[in-house]
């Protein structure tokens, strides 16, 4: 049996513990004695171990949390001052204000009105078809003598509902003459 690298990583604290099978042993051995990685990694965990099962407290001699952070703070590097600070927090506010502000956009209407003169259809039929110039602003009731239509610019027929989503109004004049019948 052959085991790689991170079989023996798997492996390693039921090795410790003795739960391995011979054939397993046999092959993590001859491993370890190729690999000095491993054998680094054996190591350190048959220390972790015994440290960890040793019942005896360890005493420090006085001062040296002191002399440790008094050292730290010497490869510390230095810090970068409120300033900074506050920029990275104006930055992540208007991050997530801009978020909120997307969020709220009507994903239905990715088109805006195409003029600012006329109110949007309310209560027009959304089934009702409508014509469209490419050039207008407005959408007509089929027939409409108020469409206006430049040269060859073709007219489109279109349900109300998609008229309005692509920023077109309604008419006033055709659409209160067909509403009113």
């Amino acid at each position: 049996m052959v085991v790689n690298c991170e079989h023996v990583w798997q492996e390693i604290s039921n090795y410790l513990e003795g739960e391995v099978n011979p054939e397993l042993k046999a092959a993590m051995e001859a491993h370890f004695r190729e690999c000095r990685h491993c054998t680094a990694v054996l190591d350190g965990t048959r220390n972790i171990v015994h440290l960890y099962a040793d019942n005896r407290l360890i005493e420090l001699p006085p001062g040296f949390s002191k002399g440790w952070q008094r050292r730290l703070a010497e490869y510390m590097p230095i810090s970068r001052g409120t300033a900074y600070g506050w920029l990275v927090a104006v930055a992540a506010v208007a991050l997530i204000s801009g978020s909120f502000a997307l969020a709220r956009l009507d994903p239905s209407s990715p088109f805006t009105m195409r003029t600012y003169h006329a109110e949007p259809g309310i209560g027009v039929p959304a089934g009702m078809m409508v014509e469209v110039s490419e050039d207008g602003k407005t959408f007509h009731v089929p027939g409409c003598r108020f469409l206006h239509k430049h040269g060859n610019e073709n007219v489109r027929l279109i349900a109300a509902s998609q008229a309005i989503r692509e920023g077109y109004v309604p008419c006033v004049r055709c659409l209160r003459e067909y509403l009113s019948r």
